[in-house]
């Protein structure tokens, strides 16, 4: 996956508890319910460059990925748990247009910092990879909180490409973003950004008091 800031699904974690506060979003319940794994990881085994949204390799369903990243996470003594399909645009300054790509979001369960860092290591070397994005949840106010995590529904890859393109300020700040096959995306951003990343989603047309958010640490291991 290009390093770059991306929109994928995710919850919200309750001030206070492991999943932090919600700045001012609809908060998730706390615990395990909340569904914040461990950790996440974002990735495909795509290295083409796509600019054409109609492009048949946009249409995979990355089983064959998602098998083989479960053996990773597996054999590295982590455990996986839902894999989710993502619909990616994303902003190249380079070409001076957006770019596609299809990919996955994975859940890592029994795995650490470290343990979470090296998996996507091995993913980013085994599919020729720049680099992999990791999340992990933690408090708002843990030492390494470096990164939001903001899910919302009702948004398309059509209207995020639309939103992308009208908007150069977001589009160089946070890079693109992923949108699940049922309509849901995340924006993954430093807290600096969270503003900008809160203007931008209102101009996805989402409702932030109905958005969820997750405070964390963020990661782009190549």
């Amino acid at each position: 996956m290009k390093r770059l800031r991306v929109l994928v699904v995710a919850g919200a974690l309750a001030l206070g508890t492991a999943g932090a506060g919600t700045a001012q979003a609809a908060p998730a319940p706390s615990g395990a319910a909340s569904g914040c794994p461990a950790g996440e990881v974002f990735a495909t085994d795509n290295t083409a460059v796509i600019t054409d949204p109609a492009d048949p390799r946009l249409k995979t369903r990355l089983v064959r990925f998602d098998r083989e990243v479960r053996g990773i996470v597996h054999a590295n003594g982590a455990r996986t748990g839902r894999s989710t399909l993502l619909d990616g645009v994303f902003w190249s300054g380079d070409l001076k247009q957006t770019t596609y790509e299809r990919s996955r979001q994975f859940e890592v369960n029994r795995v650490n910092r470290d343990g979470l860092h090296h998996i996507a290591g091995v993913i980013a070397k085994e599919y020729h990879q720049e680099s992999v994005l990791t999340f992990r949840c933690l408090p708002r106010t843990s030492p390494e909180t470096d990164a939001v995590e903001i899910r919302a529904s009702g948004v398309s890859a059509t209207r995020l490409h639309d939103a992308l393109v009208a908007d150069p300020h977001a589009r160089d700040e946070l890079g693109g973003g992923s949108v699940t096959l049922d309509g849901q995306l995340i924006l993954i951003a430093p807290l600096a950004d969270l503003s900008l990343a809160r203007n931008f989603t209102a101009k996805l047309g989402v409702d932030w008091s109905k958005a969820e958010v997750r405070y964390g640490d963020e990661e782009f291991v190549s």
